[in-house]
């Protein structure tokens, strides 16, 4: 399809391939812009089920307007090729900075409280994303993130499973116990899947791998993983056991949002994490939340002075 103009937009380079569809940047001749767009496959072109689902794509991006998820500028089909235009991302992918080598922690912890912005807000308005991966998580110049890929999300509901048609839906690293055995998801499903990620920024390994997908999926609703402590040592212990209980077996055991997980390994890394945010780019929103939280810690901790990093894990779980 290079060098065709789609809705007006014309194709330069194909820059990404999925199970469903590809992706290409794309001119933008009305603006003198770079676009990426995402285009349905041929194969799929014709199966309502598909169709279906690029449709909830787009209907998903278009009411999510965050500051760290990526935007969609227009949604069209031509020809019935259906696409979606969105903003270009030219600097690669959190995947691609974690091949790099593990993480600074600080550097994790701002990517984490941005992540936990995005995903917490898709939740207040009933949406799952379901395939938490480094891959679909895009990179500015300034290392900001833009949560992205919604093809698989869904909104919550009792009758829905993490099942499409006869198959499980997600990437099994990355894949909450119950979201393995095709169970009924709730917003712990994401916050698992994050964790899971955070995991693999700091240590440069995945939770649990496997020679194929059923035994990763095996792993992830019976094995404990390794602390990440014990493959980062000069990690701080209350930082390895927010990822730890993020990776709780059951969603009652996880903390009651994302961003109380990025509160908890926030502030067991940089005891200064309060003003850093005040000062950051997460929106304001998080930050208030954040900042909220801290001071609840502050408050719990003072009742508990032989251990107040045991008060502050223990406030965050019952928020």
């Amino acid at each position: 399809m290079i060098g065709t103009t789609l809705g007006g937009y014309k194709l330069i380079e194909l820059i990404g391939k999925g199970g469903m569809a590809h992706v290409y940047k794309a001119s933008d001749p009305t603006v003198k812009r770079h676009v990426a767009i995402k285009v349905l496959l041929p194969d799929y072109a014709d199966d309502e089920e598909f169709r279906a689902r690029f449709d909830r794509e787009a209907e998903t991006i278009a009411r999510l307007e965050h500051l760290h998820i990526l935007p969609l500028h227009a949604y069209g089909e031509q020809d019935g090729t259906l696409y979606l235009v969105m903003r270009y991302m030219p600097h690669g992918t959190l995947n691609d900075l974690i091949k790099a080598g593990p993480m600074n922690l600080q550097d994790a912890a701002r990517i984490l409280a941005q992540l936990a912005s995005a995903l917490d807000y898709a939740h207040q308005f009933g949406v799952l994303h379901r395939d938490m991966k480094p891959a679909n998580v895009l990179l500015d110049g300034d290392r900001n993130i833009y949560l992205t890929d919604f093809g698989l999300a869904k909104s919550v509901s009792p009758d829905e499973t993490s099942m499409t048609g006869q198959f499980i839906v997600g990437t099994p690293h990355y894949m909450s116990p119950e979201q393995c055995r095709a169970q009924d998801l709730t917003p712990a499903a994401d916050q698992y899947g994050l964790a899971a990620m955070l995991y693999y920024m700091v240590t440069g390994q995945v939770p649990f791998n496997g020679k194929n997908a059923l035994a990763i999926m095996r792993q992830q609703i019976l094995d404990e993983p390794k602390p990440p402590v014990d493959l980062r040592p000069d990690m701080p212990k209350a930082a390895s056991d927010a990822i730890v209980k993020s990776l709780h077996k059951e969603p009652s055991g996880r903390y009651p949002s994302c961003t109380a997980l990025a509160v908890a390994f926030s502030q067991a890394v940089d005891p200064q994490v309060r003003s850093k945010i005040d000062n950051s780019s997460v929106p304001r929103q998080l930050r208030n939340r954040i900042t909220d939280a801290l001071s609840s810690f502050d408050d719990d901790s003072d009742n508990d002075n032989d251990d107040p990093t045991k008060a502050r894990r223990t406030q965050v779980s019952e928020r």
